[in-house]
């Protein structure tokens, strides 16, 4: 049993009183999952920059880039409200700002609710009503289909759950130009692939965990095996899809030699991560954090690429 279980998740661990302010602030900010939001940023601002054909209105950029985090942030609190009786139970999540109490239960929900009608107000009025609108979407996508319907009943959560991590794309496009295009679609397709690869080495890594609270990760419900050949299989399908703006006329020579060389690197290593996988190996020299630590600097340099082709060509 670990220290956790001995008290119900939410349950004060002090009184209010005793809450220290800067450890209280530091909890909101938890709620909001930061690491998460700097991902979701990061695909955010290049694609503005694409939509734009050079660099775009700064304050828009900074504009959308404030809403995209109340979004986001509000997304994540509520996330953290429902997930809060299997947090207290996994290692990971074990910290977490209502699990240790340091953060009530209806503090979280008053807080994601305040963040999420914030989020929409501003981008309606700042950005647009496009905007608004798919940043409410990706909100209650990731709350109602992921972490409600999706993530304790199917393996397939994280696939279709991931939809949420990709509508920043279109918002990013959308903030510019208050439409959608083909060029935003292509690149909410590699989102759309990336998702599964980058997530699954971690579930992996994580599978006793979630297999304790009954979470069907793939990992949970099948062998390594399988989910190594699935980690593959998506990511021979990614690199193809961020190949395809070039031949459709979205971007020149730099993005295409930029994708082309880190897709490259990326099948070599969900490779490798198949042949371990095939060979039994198991535990530390499965090495699948390298996949999933090599994933986020794959998107961070591929989006780094889509802002600055524009210049280029």
């Amino acid at each position: 049993m670990t220290a956790v279980e001995s008290r119900p998740a939410g349950v004060l661990a002090e009184s209010p009183g005793h809450r220290p302010f800067g450890a209280r602030a530091k909890a909101f900010v938890a709620l909001t999952k930061p690491r998460v939001i700097e991902l979701l940023l990061m695909t955010t601002v290049p694609v503005m920059f694409l939509a734009a054909e050079g660099v775009p209105d700064l304050w828009l950029v900074l504009a959308t880039c404030i809403g995209g985090y109340l979004s986001a942030g509000g997304a994540g609190a509520y996330n953290m409200y429902i997930d809060r009786d299997i947090d207290a139970l996994m290692d990971r999540t074990s910290q977490r700002p209502l699990v240790t109490g340091m953060v009530s239960p209806r503090e979280c929900l008053v807080f994601a609710t305040a963040l999420t009608v914030g989020s929409t107000v501003w981008f309606w009025y700042l950005v647009n009503p496009l905007s608004a609108m798919l940043s409410l979407g990706a909100n209650a996508f990731y709350v109602v289909i992921y972490t409600m319907l999706l993530k304790r009943r199917t393996a397939q959560n994280i696939v279709w759950g991931g939809i949420a991590g990709c509508m920043p794309v279109f918002i990013g496009w959308s903030a510019v130009t208050d439409s959608v295009s083909w060029a935003s679609l292509v690149l909410f397709l590699v989102i759309f692939f990336w998702t599964p690869p980058h997530y699954w080495p971690l579930s992996m890594k994580v599978k006793d965990d979630y297999e304790r609270v009954g979470v069907p990760m793939l990992p949970v419900t099948a062998g390594n095996k399988v989910v190594a050949r699935q980690i593959v299989l998506y990511s021979w399908v990614m690199v193809a899809v961020s190949l395809s703006l070039q031949p459709l006329g979205y971007t020149g020579w730099f993005y295409t030699v930029v994708a082309a060389a880190l897709g490259a690197f990326w099948l070599k290593e969900a490779h490798a991560l198949q042949s371990r996988a095939k060979a039994g190996i198991t535990g530390a020299k499965l090495k699948e954090m390298r996949l999933f630590h090599w994933s986020i600097t794959y998107v961070s340099l591929l989006f780094a690429a889509v802002a600055v082709d524009p210049f280029l060509h």
